[in-house]
């Protein structure tokens, strides 16, 4: 491990691609600092790793144990950390303020339902933001819950979304048309994006009622969680469903109803070759996952009303006429047949959810300003 390292967090797989652009800049701002990143999941780890290879040091984050954080310190002993998002460790935090090592907290967001989770433990937490050097929130909601729980005003900033400078891959568009042939060019395509348990059957209902108008159309679902490719494979056999698997690289026939996405790190590539995208994580108690993904890529989005993970977001796409909003099978459905029976329609929502994308763009550009004025000025790097 590097010693005197840029160390970024990002927890897991969202995380790190948001962190992405935050990571590649700080490598052109600083290429003479390694650069540390560390996951908590699996598949952050392996996001990261097919990310930026060798050029940044990847690693699993140390347990929020107080001998185990000494020692990573020690032998990292990073510069400054950037966390991403709202991962707050009493021990992580304590440690870095011992050491004196400056702790950014970017992307943060803070939902009314987490805000009330911290209140329960709201000393715990004002002594974390003791160590926190600047927290970067997405909006103004975020930031006055912040300052309720004690952290101080002088010390937030205002930033955006990092979300919505998501890097687009430049072969993006090709791999998509590649990818839309196999699944049929004159076939409806549809992708319910990061399920989990518990929506999968109310995606394959809803498809099974998308099918009494457009019997060709095709259902690609996309797993949240890779351990559960299998266990998504039996619901969609037991549903009586002809499908295929993306791990078994086969020729779609058209009988196949379903195309599991069984695959790690391909969900811009199923959203590149869809008509419609339905970002899951929404029907059950999750709080919904990142709809601007599809958005930046002009696909009319429907979700479920569980969205408190992604609150200001939502309501901006929804106010923008880019995005719908169902609670269940039925309407989500009927959702998708009246766009696929209006192609023009799902093209002027896709656009709308576009202009949302486009119009918050730039909190790269102020979160690296913020990152680089706190490293510069309390770690002093030449």
């Amino acid at each position: 491990m590097a010693n005197g390292c840029i160390w970024v967090h990002a927890v897991s797989l969202g995380e790190t691609i948001a962190a992405t652009p935050l990571i590649r800049a700080l490598q052109q701002r600083y290429p003479h600092i390694p650069l540390l990143v560390t996951n908590m999941t699996a598949t952050g780890l392996k996001r990261t790793q097919a990310a930026f290879g060798d050029s940044v040091i990847s690693s699993a984050v140390p347990y929020d144990l107080p001998g185990v954080v000494r020692r990573f310190l020690q032998r990292a002993n990073p510069k400054m950390l950037v966390v991403m998002e709202t991962e707050l460790w009493p021990n992580l935090f304590a440690g870095c303020r011992q050491y004196r090592i400056p702790v950014v907290v970017t992307n943060a967001r803070l939902s009314e339902r987490s805000a009330k989770g911290y209140q329960r433990i709201a000393p715990l937490v004002r002594e974390m933001f003791q160590s926190v050097s600047r927290l970067l929130v997405h909006a103004v909601p975020d930031a006055a819950r912040f300052q309720a729980l004690g952290m101080p005003a002088s010390a937030m900033q205002v930033t955006g979304s990092l979300k919505y400078d998501l890097e687009l891959p430049t072969d993006l568009p090709a791999k998509g048309d590649v990818l839309r042939n196999l699944l049929g060019r004159d076939r409806p395509v549809w992708v319910a994006a990061s399920t989990h348990a518990g929506e999968e059957e109310i995606m394959l209902a809803a498809h099974r009622i998308i099918q009494k108008q457009f019997p060709n159309a095709l259902l690609i679902c996309v797993p949240r969680h890779p351990e559960r490719f299998n266990d998504v494979a039996d619901k969609i056999a037991e549903a009586d469903f002809a499908f295929a698997r993306r791990s078994e690289k086969k020729s779609l026939t058209p009988a196949d109803a379903v195309y599991l996405a069984d695959s790690f790190g391909e969900m811009m590539l199923m959203y590149a070759a869809c008509d419609v995208a339905c970002v899951a994580g929404s029907f059950v108690s999750v709080g919904g996952h990142n709809m601007i993904e599809p958005a930046a890529l002009k696909k009319p989005v429907v979700t479920g009303p569980q969205l408190f993970n992604f609150a200001e977001i939502s309501e901006a796409m929804q106010a923008a006429g880019g995005m719908v909003t169902v609670t269940d099978a039925a309407g989500l459905a009927d959702v998708i047949v009246k766009w696929f029976s209006d192609p023009a329609r799902a093209r002027d929502v896709g656009e709308q959810g576009f202009s949302v994308v486009a119009q918050n763009r730039g909190a790269l550009a102020r979160q690296l300003a913020a990152v680089c004025e706190v490293l510069d000025k309390e770690s002093l790097v030449p």
